[in-house]
């Protein structure tokens, strides 16, 4: 019961939109076992107003939401990739590029609660 919403202020292609939301699947895989791709929600919005360091450079911001607790060293692995992911498919630089991680106890799905 994984999402992740990225936004940024550049400017995000159809199809560079489907390349991130399958490179975002493989990094939440392959960081956190098993959380996969088919309890996967993805949100990705180009051309927000943002600003980094008082510039509005291009920079994007990652939150990622998860059912439950993971170990430090997933989070240290996703964040390298999402960090990747996102510098080689929108240029900017990872260094511009926050990532933010959320545990919860309580998730609800069709019309109960995991």
């Amino acid at each position: 019961m994984p999402y992740i919403d990225l936004k940024t202020n550049t400017e995000v292609t159809k199809s560079t939109e489907n390349i991130l939301k399958s490179e975002l699947a493989a990094a939440l895989e392959s960081s956190f076992p098993g959380k996969t791709e088919k309890w996967l929600m993805v949100n990705i919005e180009g051309y927000c107003t943002m600003y980094f360091a008082g510039s509005d450079q291009k920079c994007a911001m990652v939150s990622i939401d998860i059912l439950g607790s993971q170990p430090d060293s997933g989070y240290e692995k996703m964040t390298e990739k999402v960090c990747g992911i996102v510098s080689d498919q929108l240029k900017i630089d990872p260094d511009r590029i926050y990532v933010k991680y959320s545990e919860y106890e309580k998730w609800g799905w069709n019309g109960s609660n995991f």
